[in-house]
């Protein structure tokens, strides 16, 4: 990982355009190729950013250092640096990835279980698929044999969705599961998360432990 704090601005052309004015900021750029950007404040949440894959290239123009890093759709986020206060870089290896509690585990192990509760004709592929990136909690088929990837969540937020949109993107350069297709499934789903899967093609369904674990009614609701 590299982390560099600079007096920079950042401006991001694609499907929207947006400019952060020059401020102190730290940049990130991690070895599956994301760059992020965060100021001192919205804890974890970067300013703005670019998920893998992507490239980084670096120039000099008026004496200062400028970064265009552009994603595979052509997107680019062109960060000028005035002022590098620090800059370094660490190898962090492998990350053995989280310990899901107790009732997010049991969740994929029911779901996995009951995958006709999605639907007449689902069938499970695997828990915890594996990738380069990190296993996908479930791999399944639906009806029509297409593959779905499932992330599962107890509360479903942004952050989940944005894992499950890099499973996506993995899943489907591979030509023995593609096309892919994905559903966020949580206890509860944040609305943001909610417009952001729905902005990305992915399907949300809404879990209920006690129905999965037979008490009640199983019948899940899929938007």
């Amino acid at each position: 990982m590299r982390l560099v704090i600079a007096r920079c601005s950042v401006d991001y052309a694609g499907r929207l355009t947006a400019h952060l004015p020059s401020a102190p900021r730290l940049i990130l750029v991690k070895a599956d190729g994301s760059v992020s950007v965060h100021a001192d404040d919205r804890a974890y949440k970067p300013l703005n950013w670019m998920s893998p894959p992507c490239t980084v290239k670096e120039s000099e123009e008026s004496s200062n250092s400028v970064w265009t890093v552009q994603n595979k759709a052509g997107e680019k986020l062109i960060i000028t640096m005035e002022e590098v206060l620090h800059d370094s870089s660490h190898e962090l290896g492998t990350d053995p990835g989280l310990i899901k509690d107790g009732v997010e585990a049991h969740l994929q192990e029911l779901l996995a279980d009951r995958m006709d509760t999605l639907g007449d004709g689902w069938t499970l592929i695997r828990r915890e698929y594996p990738t380069a990136i990190g296993p996908v909690d479930i791999l399944c088929r639906d009806e029509t044999g297409t593959t779905i990837a499932i992330e599962i969540k107890r509360r479903g937020e942004i952050d989940g969705v944005e894992q499950l949109t890099r499973y996506l993107e993995l899943l489907n350069r591979d030509p023995h599961l593609a096309p892919v297709k994905g559903v966020f499934a949580a206890q509860e789903i944040k609305p943001q998360a909610r417009v952001l899967a729905s902005d990305r093609g992915i399907g949300c369904v809404t879990l209920d432990y006690d129905s999965l674990r037979g008490i009640e009614d199983d019948k899940l609701r899929l938007f």
